[in-house]
């Protein structure tokens, strides 16, 4: 984000040039100066931001190593049972800080769709995790803004232009090329990873265009209980007592996921979301160090062949986006 005392102090110079002194032709003006510790201010902020951001994405890659390795024994409803809950409970310590009326809300209905659409959505990509790489899961989630684009469409009566119909059918493509789906040991049930990528694209719009007046407390308090209550009938059809070395991963993996969000929106103090979304692949980079430490999990030629495809898509349609809002 810029700073607008620096904008301030930069204007009100250029307002009064009639009274800035120049001493010799070697000398750097007032205004230059001025110019000048604006733009370190603005690239400090920047790298800033995009410190807080590359914070989220390792802390997203380590979540979902956590949840695979989880789930290699305890079922996914009751992985997402205890992420949430978990969730749930860390927040209890901010709420009393900031006021129980941080809870306040006008929207119940809203926030009850959201936590079906993250239980849908982390129930479905946890089980995916334990069918198929990592890094698999990782590429599918750059789709994520696509989707957004085609339900736009049908949520929020969005024309779409030619151009991003060819990048929409190319990106699927991708997605084709990336599930492998030709090979001989080709598992069906990893289309879930498409799923519950529908299922974030969804959420992204409620987040985006509905709940815009919600703290962000109360968005993250309704949405990891009612995921907690929703899957917690789930989890106890398949329920399996998880051992102490196991519950201290899933309450790690509960204060991550809020963690997450935390990274993301201190990133978005300073620098603006648009500037931040080119880092977002690199969480594919951290996705496939820590999968490989853990894991011995390596990339396939197919997930990097999708990639090669899914990410200059999604970029056409970031870039689409920033002229459109220009």
């Amino acid at each position: 984000m810029f700073n607008f005392n620096s904008i301030n102090i930069l204007l009100q110079g250029k307002t009064s040039s009639n009274k800035i002194n120049f001493i010799g032709k070697n000398n750097i003006s007032s205004i230059e100066v001025i110019s000048l510790n604006f733009m370190n201010t603005k690239l400090y902020s920047y790298l800033i931001g995009v410190t807080w951001f590359i914070l989220s994405l390792i802390t997203s890659s380590m979540n979902d190593v956590m949840s695979k390795y989880i789930s290699l024994r305890l079922h996914s409803y009751e992985v997402t049972f205890f992420r949430f809950m978990f969730g749930t409970i860390s927040l209890i310590p901010f709420i009393f800080y900031y006021g129980v009326d941080t809870l306040k809300t006008t929207r119940p209905f809203v926030h009850f769709t959201r936590g079906i659409l993250l239980f849908l959505g982390i129930t479905g990509w946890t089980y995916g995790l334990t069918i198929a790489p990592i890094t698999t899961g990782t590429v599918i989630t750059f789709t994520i803004p696509i989707f957004v684009l085609i339900l736009g469409i049908f949520f929020l009566n969005e024309r779409i232009i030619w151009q991003r119909w060819i990048v929409t059918i190319i990106a699927f493509v991708g997605i084709i090329i990336t599930l492998n789906v030709h090979s001989q040991d080709f598992n069906l049930n990893v289309f879930i990873f498409v799923a519950s990528g529908l299922c974030f694209a969804v959420l992204d719009i409620l987040n985006k265009r509905i709940v815009i007046k919600e703290s962000i407390i109360s968005m993250l308090f309704y949405s990891a209980t009612i995921t907690a209550l929703i899957s917690l009938p789930f989890a106890l059809q398949n329920w399996i007592i998880p051992s102490i070395h196991e519950l201290l991963l899933l309450f790690i993996l509960g204060i991550g996921s809020n963690l997450i969000l935390f990274f993301i929106l201190k990133a978005f103090t300073y620098a603006d979301a648009t500037a931040m979304s080119p880092y977002r692949y690199l969480e594919l980079l951290s996705s496939t160090i820590i999968a490989y430490i853990i894991f011995g999990e390596v990339p396939s030629t197919s997930t990097i062949y999708g990639a090669l495809i899914i990410i200059p898509s999604t970029f056409f349609i970031m870039y689409s986006e920033k002229k459109h809002f220009k």
